[in-house]
C-alpha cells in the first residue's frame, strides 16, 4: 500500500492526555491497519490511566468547519465517531453525515468511563439516539452504553434488538462487562443475532479498548471488508492489543496497538 492510496478515516473523538483512549487510540489503531486518520477533536479531557476528572467540549461550529475542509479536499472512506461531548456537537456531526450519505459510519457511544466518570451531558443520549443512530452503519456499545441508549430493556440483547429499529444497520455489542466466563461479543443486524465471538477473559482492566475496536473496525471497512468479517478481524486485533498491553501509569493497562511490530522485530532478531 502506498501513501497515495491509503484509505482515509475521519475520526470525531476526544483528546486523552494519557494516550490510552480517544483520538490517540484511533490514530494508532487505524495506522496499524495501514489507514490514514483525519482527526477532529470533539473535546479536551483531563484524565489519567485511572479516570476522567473533567472535560470541555469544542465549539460545534469549529468542528463543522474542520470536517468540511477535509471532506472537500480528501476522499474520506469511513467516518468513526467516539466521544461526542455535547448535544450541540451531536447535531453538528449529524449535519456532516447528512451531507455525505454514502460514507459509512462506525460509532462507539462513549458516555462514561470504567469508573463511571461522565463523558456526556444529560441530554446528549437523547440527541444521539435521534440524530446519530439512524445514520450509523455499525454501532459498538458495551453493555452499559446499550442500556443507556435503550432504557427499559430487560437484557443487553433486547436493548440491541430495539436499537436496530433506529435504522442503525449493525450493532456489535461488546461483552467485556458481562458475567460470562469468557468474553462474548455479539453482532446484530436485520432484526436478528448474526454471530457471536468468544475470547478469553483477561485479568486486567484496559484503557481504550473500545476506541481500539471501533477504530480498527473503521479501518477494515475502509479497506473494503464486509461488516461480519471486519468485526471478527477487529475483535481479533483488539484482543491481541490487550494481551500485549502494559500498565504504564497507576491505573488501567494500555493496549499495545503496534504489538505486531514488536513481534516482527523479535522474529528478525532470532
Amino acid at each position: 500500500m502506498t501513501e497515495m492510496n491509503k484509505p482515509i478515516v475521519m475520526c470525531f473523538s476526544g483528546l486523552d492526555p494519557s494516550g490510552g483512549a480517544g483520538i490517540q487510540a484511533d490514530i494508532e489503531a487505524i495506522s496499524s491497519h495501514g489507514g490514514q486518520v483525519a482527526p477532529i477533536i470533539t473535546a479536551a479531557t483531563v484524565q489519567d490511566s485511572q479516570d476522567v476528572m473533567s472535560f470541555s467540549p469544542m465549539p460545534a461550529d469549529l468542528i463543522v468547519e474542520q470536517a468540511r475542509a477535509v471532506l472537500e479536499d480528501m476522499p474520506v472512506s469511513i467516518i468513526k465517531i467516539g466521544m461526542v461531548g455535547s448535544s450541540e456537537i451531536a447535531e453538528a456531526i449529524h449535519s456532516i453525515l447528512t451531507d455525505y450519505p454514502t460514507i459509512k459510519v462506525v460509532y462507539d457511544p462513549v458516555f462514561s468511563t470504567e469508573k463511571d466518570g461522565a463523558l456526556s451531558t444529560p441530554d446528549l443520549v437523547d440527541t444521539v439516539r435521534t440524530f446519530l443512530l439512524p445514520l450509523t452503519t455499525i454501532l459498538t456499545p458495551n453493555i452499559f452504553e446499550v442500556h443507556a441508549l435503550a432504557p427499559g430493556s430487560d437484557t443487553p440483547a433486547a436493548a440491541a434488538m430495539g436499537l436496530l429499529e433506529t435504522e442503525c444497520e449493525y450493532i456489535l455489542l461488546t461483552g467485556t462487562h458481562g458475567k460470562t466466563p469468557d468474553v462474548v461479543h455479539t453482532l446484530y443486524s436485520n432484526h436478528r443475532e448474526l454471530k457471536q465471538f468468544h475470547y478469553e477473559r483477561l485479568p486486567h482492566k484496559y484503557h481504550g479498548s473500545g476506541c481500539t475496536l471501533a477504530a480498527s473496525l473503521a479501518a477494515l471497512l475502509a479497506l473494503g471488508q464486509e461488516p461480519v468479517g471486519a468485526s471478527h478481524q477487529a475483535l481479533d486485533y483488539t484482543h491481541k492489543t490487550l494481551v500485549n498491553g502494559s500498565r504504564i501509569g497507576m491505573g488501567q493497562y494500555h493496549p499495545d496497538r503496534f504489538f505486531w511490530l514488536h513481534e516482527k522485530k523479535k522474529t528478525e532478531a532470532s
